[in-house]
């Protein structure tokens, strides 16, 4: 297959996979078929994802293998193929077909790919594609994968599949030059038809023996619609959950967008003429929030609900309202539900997120439009009325509902590009020299001398993780057409070409920023502690880092004492802004430069700031070596200790209008929500004059120390961990401690 053309081997390849990789209804509680895991009712924790607890091939093509996040098509999963071998003890001469298999993937999948056509000096400069091992300590990753497609479900459950057929015909005829695009197009949704009938057909077998399952006349109505959107477009509320939710599970897409623009009228419809119940409503959501929360994927799974430039407001805030209510009702971490609002919107939804944050949800995430529909106009150099459609997912990154792509491929952290720049680009971990070399810290003859150096250095990584990343682009589009995904897009079929072959009305990139606290905070105690106050010696510093502050406990508790943003200190939060709009305009103006429309900063979390302090020194700003990194834009943790209200306000003061995307996490005590609910609502609408988004959690003071030591007694206790949320049992225990040590709000 590796001759055929890139849209018929994709759609061939899919083929192969489904139905085959899917796993059965559960009729004691679906309503919903799609389901990719085979043990219900289980969260498959994100940091021990195993593909041997799903059906998925061992070799195959998906955009997106739920719970990698690294993957970018095709994907050989060398330890479940070998695990097969082991389990099937194949004879001599498949043994050694299936090891040619693995030898061929090691060198062909697009990461692979990607790392082999690199210009030299990016090869050395960035020689790894994950941040697991000792390759973390390296400044910048490139992470080869595509992810966040928010394509246009709204237009899925208008025309059905047969309607997508006629228009991708109608775009056949008009683009002659590209037939197998569209054949491949075809079969694609072909195949989707095709799974439907398959779950139908075992739905009617689930449905033919009531002695054995109670629930068969669910069984025989879940036949019904999935029988029905094989071969027309979707009559009812139940039949456009359901195509929405199997096209999403075949195209791997795992991003579900505006939901509520999407089925709110198909939801009015039915309520209003009495086709079903609010209960029986809330019932089929609470299925589809269970089987995608099993399903995995835990950095995605976004459904937004609220918010500007929805079509039919009334009924997108009757699916709004059952939305927050199911999630409530299933206290799960999946989907990640994110309201956005506005001053001229119902207020009762925000009402409603504010309860079921207070009672222990992670969700909603609070998105605020009245900044964020300017901000992203500014920072993606687009209309207002295609910034009215910015949609977050993963973990807070911004694209545009239907018009636009920017997938993460690239992370860098802040606090290790510090590190080597203070040593003339040593790293010492891994006795490599990693970015430009400009001296050592005793070196320079002023803070500002340093602080231009810093710019130099972000400056290098910057060009180059955008390079990287258009490189990518390229190299994806040549080899993969991601059709399911191309036919939803806005543009592709009306140009005649897949989204990475020019088919996207906007492409962007992004670039993860991590440490960027710690180093605003390093930074000016450096500036104190070396130039200003001269308290300490270049030298004398970079010794103390070296050995961890071990026989200089005195100089780290100084260090310790010089003011920390989070705390609304003017300095501290000078600093802070000056590294943020350094980093978001100098990728902001990568774009231009390397072809893309949009090249911006995101600044997420996921647990990659426990993951990457794990292998950076100790810093300036008294962090030890091997220390989790500040959450996003957060304070590092504890160092916010003026209140949350000085919390709040220096949030406030990061430009959100030059990046796409930022974190901002609070831990509160549940009595914000009691006596206290009025001054907090006073406190979130001072701060949402200027602040972009907001993620709570709401814990009592000690739970998380009990859960800890006793974890059987708190198995749903839920946390915000940065970008996604967990049960906060089933995190690894330096991310326990992590999210255990941010500051709790009483």
């Amino acid at each position: 297959m590796r001759e055929a053309d890139p849209a018929l081997r994709e759609s061939r390849c899919l083929r192969a996979m489904f139905p085959n990789a899917l796993s059965p209804i559960e009729p004691s509680h679906d309503l919903l078929a799609g389901r990719f895991i085979a043990t219900p009712g289980v969260d498959k924790v994100l940091y021990e994802w195993d593909a041997r607890q799903h059906n998925i091939p061992a070799v195959g093509f998906l955009p997106l293998t739920p719970g990698s996040g690294a993957s970018a098509g095709y994907y050989c999963h060398e330890t479940v193929l070998r695990k097969k071998m082991d389990d099937l003890q194949p004879d001599a001469a498949t043994r050694r077909e299936l090891e040619s298999v693995i030898d061929y993937w090691k060198t062909n999948g697009l990461p692979e790919i990607c790392r082999r056509e690199y210009p030299e000096a990016m090869q050395k400069a960035l020689p790894y594609d994950s941040i697991a091992g000792k390759e973390a300590a390296n400044p910048a990753h490139p992470l080869v994968r595509m992810t966040g497609p928010m394509y246009d479900n709204g237009k899925l459950v208008r025309l059905g599949l047969p309607g997508l057929r006629d228009a991708v015909a109608e775009a056949a005829a008009k683009h002659s030059d590209n037939p197998a695009l569209f054949e491949g197009m075809v079969e694609v949704l072909d195949l989707v038809a095709d799974v439907c009938r398959f779950y139908a057909k075992q739905a009617r077998e689930f449905a033919a023996d009531p002695d054995k399952w109670q629930q068969a006349e669910t069984m025989k109505e879940l036949a019904q619609v999935l029988e029905n959107i094989a071969y027309k477009p979707p009559a009812s509320f139940h039949e456009a959950t359901q195509l929405v939710f199997l096209y999403g599970v075949v195209s791997g897409a795992y991003s579900w967008g505006r939901l509520d623009d999407a089925l709110g009228g198909w939801l009015s419809h039915d309520l209003d003429k009495g086709v079903l119940t609010e209960d029986t409503a809330l019932d089929l959501l609470c299925s589809f929030w269970t089987v995608m929360n099993d399903n995995g994927a835990p950095y995605d799974n976004r459904v937004i609900i609220g918010g500007r430039g929805r079509r039919d407001e009334a009924s997108a805030d009757r699916f709004a309202r059952l939305a927050i209510e199911a999630t409530r009702r299933t206290r799960l971490p999946l989907p990640q539900l994110s309201l956005r609002f506005h001053k001229d919107q119902n207020p009762a939804l925000y009402e409603l997120a504010l309860t079921a944050i207070g009672e222990g949800c992670t969700f909603p995430i609070l998105y605020n439009d009245d900044v964020n529909v300017p901000s992203v106009a500014h920072a993606m150099k687009v209309p207002t009325v295609d910034a009215e459609q910015y949609v977050p997912y993963g973990c807070g990154e911004y694209v545009l509902y239907r018009k636009s792509f920017g997938t993460p491929s690239g992370i860098f952290n802040h606090t290790k590009v510090l590190e080597c720049l203070i040593r003339n680009g040593e790293e010492r971990l891994t006795n490599r020299i990693c970015g430009p070399q400009l001296g050592q810290l005793q070196d320079y003859r002023s803070f500002d001398d340093l602080f231009a150096a810093y710019e130099k250095a972000l400056d290098y990584w910057i060009a180059l993780m955008a390079e990287q990343q258009k490189l990518e682009y390229e190299i994806v589009g040549r080899e993969c057409r991601y059709l399911l995904w191309s036919i939803l897009y806005d543009d592709c079929l009306e140009q005649g070409k897949a989204m990475f072959g020019g088919g996207l009305a906007h492409l962007g990139g992004t670039l993860e920023s991590y440490g960027q606290i710690n180093a605003a905070d390093s930074l000016l105690a450096i500036k104190k502690a070396v130039f200003d106050e001269q308290w300490c010696t270049a030298e004398a510093l970079i010794q103390a880092l070296d050995q961890n502050f071990e026989g200089s406990e005195a100089l780290r508790e100084k260090l310790l004492s010089v003011p920390k943003y989070g705390n609304n200190d003017p300095e501290a939060d000078a600093m802070a802004v000056r590294i943020h709009e350094a980093t978001c305009l100098k990728t902001r103006a990568q774009a231009a430069r390397v072809g893309l429309d949009s090249y911006l900063i995101v600044i997420i979390n996921n647990q990659a700031n426990t993951v990457l302090g794990g292998h950076t020194l100790a810093s300036a700003d008294g962090r030890l070596a091997f220390d989790s990194l500040a959450n996003a834009n957060n304070a590092a943790p504890g160092m916010d200790r003026s209140g949350l209200t000085a919390n709040l306000l220096s949030l406030t003061k990061l430009r959100p209008d030059i990046h796409a995307g930022a974190v901002q996490n609070l831990k509160l005590s549940p009595e914000w929500f009691g006596r206290q609910i009025e001054k907090l609502k006073a406190l979130f609408t001072v701060y949402f004059e200027k602040g972009a988004q907001l993620m709570v959690t709401v814990v009592n003071a000690g739970d998380l120390e009990r859960a800890m030591a006793e974890p059987e007694n708190y198995p749903n206790l839920m946390v915000r961990v940065g970008g996604f949320s967990a049960r906060f049992v089933e995190l690894p225990p330096a991310v326990q401690r992590e999210v255990l040590r941010r500051t709790l709000n009483g």
